[in-house]
């Protein structure tokens, strides 16, 4: 009994001693997990402070300091304009007048042809589908002047609905590459059953493969919003007239001639990068799930 006991102690004296270490262990890593969140959020921080302050209070020796009196001047100056600087309001509404239809168009087109290359075979299949990623993989700049040439013959250049048009285009690839890898992991028992009740391509698609496509339309809007939102080289050369042009165009139009004021453009900044951060944070878990439930598998 005496040596059974003992072989127990040690037992349980070596199980703690790698809890312990296994919890240490964890320690450490969330602990450099947090240093390099406080890194990457500083500049972020930096913008919030400097937004908060008024123009006489930038200093390039202060610029870490707390504001002496909070000011959402700058806020409102970058969304409604100054004497000197152009507010970004109307460019805001512009960036979701093209952004919202664009990721909604291509996100349903992507979604249907995914279903089309995944659950329904037909000849020249597989090359009808490297020919439609090969679009991802088109560079922009080499297609810019047949691109304004294209929209000016469609007359809709130079306007938000040909860059709408443009974003819907260029987001088909990847979003049918996304479903079409969500939906190979739908059981075809499924797609087969329907088609015994006597159920059509349309009927299967919007009664079956829809409700079960909510983690593939998470990860499709995240994706497309965030890459329409943030897009520079479309947005300036198909939108030339300046009531035209999204935030991105516009933001970068902020600086002033002779001076920066720089309060006026980290609130700018913050305003543009908003959208994006909310979606980021409403949507983070189910675009985790829908990686998970092999949106971007295959």
């Amino acid at each position: 009994m005496t040596t059974e006991t003992a072989l127990a102690r040690e037992a349980t004296t070596e199980v703690a001693g790698r809890r312990g270490y296994f919890n240490w262990w964890r320690i450490l890593l969330y602990a450099i997990a947090i240093i390099f969140t406080a890194y990457y959020l500083l500049p972020i921080f930096l913008m919030v402070l400097t937004g908060l302050k008024s123009y006489n209070e930038i200093n390039l020796y202060e610029m870490w300091s707390l504001p002496r009196q909070l000011s959402f001047q700058s806020f409102i100056d970058a969304w409604v304009g100054s004497p000197s600087v152009a507010g970004l309001g109307r460019n805001f509404v512009n960036s979701l007048r093209v952004a919202i239809p664009a990721t909604l168009i291509s996100a349903i087109l992507g979604a249907m042809n995914g279903y089309v290359l995944s659950k329904w075979k037909f000849r020249s299949a597989d090359i009808i589908f490297p020919l439609l990623l090969f679009g991802m993989f088109i560079p922009y700049q080499s297609i810019l002047i047949p691109l304004v040439t294209t929209l000016n013959a469609l007359r809709i250049g130079g306007s938000l609905e040909g860059l709408t048009f443009v974003h819907i285009v260029y987001g088909i690839p990847v979003c049918a590459l996304i479903f079409r890898n969500y939906y190979a992991t739908i059981p075809n028992e499924m797609i087969e059953a329907a088609r015994i009740d006597g159920a059509n391509f349309f009927s299967i698609f919007t009664r079956i493969m829809l409700p079960l496509s909510a983690p593939g339309f998470v990860v499709v809007a995240i994706w497309q919003f965030t890459n329409i939102w943030n897009d520079f080289l479309f947005a300036i050369t198909v939108t030339n007239n300046p009531a035209n042009q999204p935030i991105t165009v516009a933001l970068n139009n902020l600086a002033g001639s002779f001076t920066v004021e720089w309060n006026v453009q980290f609130a700018a900044a913050l305003i543009a990068a908003a959208p994006t951060i909310l979606l980021y944070i409403l949507l983070g878990p189910f675009f985790v799930r829908g990686l998970m439930a092999g949106s971007l598998k295959g």
